[in-house]
């Protein structure tokens, strides 16, 4: 069975289009790839956000805490999926909780070397920004229709 090398999954990955060789080269350095099992958690929310992941395999749940109540799920992310952007943004602390559903497989990359990158590479950190920009717009969309779901609308 062939494996794809971390380069190759990018390279084919629509959130890293268009980046020049070189830089999908300097990503994949970062690389790790994960294995988490059925009810882990990927992430936790307060913690220290020092990654983000590729979804590989497997379905994760985005979850909020709410007081009083068992956790929201706000977005489930599935094979093909980027989970996390607190890495790129201070204070680094997690946002929501990331549940794995089933057995997930993910590629995780480090944040504080990506970060040290970014920060030798200002082009390489506007392109994150935008890139992970468009992820935080789709989450927050999706709590938005979560929320109203939850408590409908004012009429």
């Amino acid at each position: 069975m062939y494996k794809q090398t971390i380069d190759e999954l990018l390279v084919r990955h629509s959130f890293f289009a268009g980046l020049d060789p070189r830089v999908i080269e300097l990503i994949a350095g970062c690389g790790l790839n994960e294995k988490f099992s059925a009810a882990g958690y990927l992430a936790r929310e307060g913690q220290e956000a020092d990654k983000f992941y590729l979804i590989r395999h497997g379905t994760v749940a985005l979850e909020l805490r709410a007081p009083g109540q068992g956790p929201l799920t706000i977005e489930t992310l599935q094979e093909g999926d980027i989970l996390g952007w607190s890495w790129l943004f201070s204070p680094h602390r997690w946002q929501f909780d990331a549940k794995a559903l089933t057995l997930v497989r993910a590629t995780a990359f480090d944040g504080v070397c990506l970060r040290e990158k970014c920060e030798e590479d200002h082009d390489l950190g506007y392109e994150f920004m935008k890139r992970f920009a468009g992820i935080m717009i789709a989450r927050l969309q999706a709590t938005r229709l979560q929320l109203l779901d939850l408590y409908g609308t004012a009429d």
